[in-house]
């Protein structure tokens, strides 16, 4: 065998160098192309910063959680603070909804032992189905604000 063509020699080395030019630059770049189109980044749909708070007749909701569902996709969501105030999650805290359509349940209950809870707020607004609360989501918002009424009813306790 002529060691001039063989395992490690320049010809051999040539030859990988060549066909990586030809072959390697060019798939390199294809792949950089599409990870710039489809965004290589968690694979998750893209997600917009959503915040606000919610108010039952005018005052801050001081406490519960706040969901958003999506006609498609997976549901956001986050606890509501002692000031009302609140930050959408959809996988990772804070990391917003992805645009589109939401109906949105409010739950603020607060457990009495095993036996109660003390709701808050009223019970229609604990399911998207019945709360009649509905929020587009175009783009970032800062100041999305959930207004909730008593119509004359007050906190109540639930005994189970």
């Amino acid at each position: 065998m002529n060691e001039a063509y063989g395992p490690g020699s320049d010809f051999q080395k040539g030859v990988v160098v060549d066909n990586f030019r030809r072959r390697g630059v060019p798939a390199m770049l294809l792949g950089i192309a599409l990870c710039g189109l489809i965004g290589c980044g968690d694979g998750r749909p893209v997600r917009v910063p959503v915040s606000g708070v919610v108010l039952i007749d005018g005052a801050p909701l001081t406490h519960g959680s706040i969901l958003f569902f999506p006609e498609q996709g997976r549901p956001g969501g986050g606890a509501i603070g002692a000031d009302g105030t609140f930050t959408a999650s959809c996988y990772e805290p804070g990391d917003g909804l992805p645009p589109g359509k939401y109906r949105v349940q409010v739950k603020a209950t607060e457990p009495m032992g095993e036996v109660a809870q003390r709701w808050h707020a009223p019970q229609k607004y604990a399911s998207p189905s019945t709360s009649g609360l509905e929020v587009d989501v175009d783009s970032a918002i800062d100041d999305l604000k959930i207004e909730l009424q008593w119509d004359g009813g007050k906190p109540f306790v639930e005994r189970f």
